[in-house]
């Protein structure tokens, strides 16, 4: 079992306990048929793309979820719970871990890490992949040399393809959860998922 399932089943067996085993039956089902459409993705040259699995088992939740009449809210509320157990640090060596980057990113580690990384964002390697430009201008980035231009979002792409478009919106709701956790505040001023032609992603040290 992939890792980030336990926390799926976790939040399932909470919000659903008399019921849970059905769900997860049918949320397994789902991936089955929709992670073939993202699995490109781990043999994929942009990193981005790496996120798409966890990303397909979303979609198959929500869309098990939608089946049974839950309301955008309630499936909101869930898929968050979930988010935040699993990005928790789950001791001091992983909440440390997970500050070392920002610091690292005016040093010749991080920028050269940042540089592979920018080389490899811009490929679009496929059509329902990522496409994103990294910014690494110290004044544009709130002195952090540090930021994303999500171009093309491969979220966004597969939760089209499936009609579940309104549900990729909860997933940007994640990224300040996550940044809050490095340390960082997100400064964004949209987000595909919202309409914008872009996810710009800023920060700023905390």
């Amino acid at each position: 079992m992939k890792t980030y399932r336990k926390y799926f089943y976790s939040a399932i067996d909470h919000a659903y306990p008399e019921s849970a085993a059905l769900i997860k039956e049918a949320t397994e089902l789902r991936y089955a048929v929709i992670s073939k459409d993202i699995s490109f993705a781990k043999r994929s040259p942009n990193p981005i793309d790496r996120r798409l699995d966890f990303c397909a088992y979303f979609l198959s939740l929500i869309k098990v979820l939608e089946e049974r009449g839950e309301s955008y809210e309630v499936i909101r509320r869930i898929c968050l719970d979930i988010t935040l157990e699993m990005v928790r640090p789950k001791n001091k060596l992983s909440d440390i871990g997970k500050k070392i980057f920002p610091l690292l990113t005016n040093t010749w580690l991080g920028k050269l890490m940042i540089s592979v990384l920018q080389k490899k964002a811009i490929q679009n390697a496929h059509p329902l992949g990522f496409k994103a430009q990294i910014i690494t201008d110290r004044k544009k980035t709130f002195g952090l040399g540090y930021g994303i231009d999500i171009l093309e979002c491969g979220i966004c792409k597969l939760f089209q393809k499936h009609e579940m478009g309104q549900f990729a919106k909860i997933l940007c709701e994640v990224d300040e959860i996550t940044s809050a956790h490095a340390g960082l505040q997100l400064i964004r001023m949209g987000t595909i998922a919202n309409g914008a032609v872009k996810c710009d992603f800023r920060y700023r040290r905390v």
